[in-house]
């Protein structure tokens, strides 16, 4: 048998490629349907000349976008057109640290700001930069890739973020041969409809970028309330200096949270924006 990894999943067809970069199209054995085995795309798997006939150990698995094996999650927002939002980063640094998987930020189109409003984000995205690497790039020559090529070599992407904020011409720059036509990823991974039906991975740079329609749908159904600030690293690390166990940082008297805050050594606009989620998620009809 050879080994290799699922790359694309169609209508039930998988892509798998191998070491010399081999591309065969496949169907898992029919025993998998009995063991209750579904390959994802990121899979390392084994096969011969007619099936996919085992699915190796995953070092992590995400269920939307149907994918495995992922090393890093990128969020891309750009400074303008459309505006940048940290409540918007807020919300998708949220739904990404529900899978468990690192997390990097990508910030486009800094040219587009004068020195001052850039300045100004830059300011406060120093305070997130202490929980997640953070990369700035401006167009059109998207100056600063050089330092996201490096990250992508030998890695599984999934490439998540605004619509418009500049994902095809952030992959284009990286690898010119793509030639990805603009707002093509945006919309197949961004917040309107998707125009990608399928999870495929696409080589690039040495290593793989999720080209799916994974996050496309930005609400919070799948949290609750009570344990949302679990999913906030700068939370967490004080979770026991509130005076109630299990304070959710909102009304109780005692919360450390709430009195970092207020130092600034709590971002008071990541606090408000947590708020802001936490009532969202508060309000939500329960699905029985």
């Amino acid at each position: 048998m050879i080994q290799g990894k699922i790359i694309k999943l169609t209508g039930g067809l998988y892509t798998v490629v191998d070491e010399m970069g081999k591309r065969v199209e496949l169907r898992p054995v029919g025993l998998f349907r009995y063991q209750k085995i579904s390959p994802k795309v990121g899979d390392n798997v084994m096969f011969d000349e007619e099936s996919i006939k085992q699915v190796l150990p995953r070092r992590n698995e995400m269920i939307r976008p149907a994918i495995a094996n992922v090393d890093f999650i990128m969020v891309v927002n750009s400074c303008q057109q459309p505006d940048f939002s940290f409540l918007l980063l807020d919300r998708f640094l949220a739904l990404v640290a529900k899978a468990e998987i690192p997390v990097i930020i990508v910030i486009t189109k800094t040219d587009l700001l004068n020195e001052s409003e850039l300045n100004s984000i830059k300011q406060k995205l120093k305070y997130y930069q202490k929980f997640y690497p953070v990369f700035f790039t401006a167009s059109p020559s998207l100056l600063g890739i050089d330092a996201i090529k490096e990250l992508i070599y030998g890695k599984i992407i999934v490439l998540s973020g605004q619509t418009g904020a500049g994902k095809s011409s952030m992959l284009n720059a990286i690898d010119p041969k793509l030639n990805i036509k603009t707002n093509t990823i945006s919309k197949a991974l961004g917040r309107g409809k998707h125009t990608t039906r399928h999870v495929e991975l696409i080589n690039i740079c040495g290593g793989w970028i999720a080209d799916t329609p994974g996050f496309s749908k930005l609400d919070l159904s799948g949290f609750e309330a009570k344990t949302f600030n679990t999913f906030y690293p700068d939370f967490v690390r004080f979770r026991d200096e509130c005076r109630f166990n299990g304070c959710t940082h909102t009304n109780e008297p005692g919360c450390r949270i709430k009195a970092l805050v207020q130092t600034q050594d709590i971002l008071p606009e990541r606090y408000e924006n947590y708020l802001r989620l936490y009532e969202e998620i508060k309000s939500q009809k329960p699905n029985y």
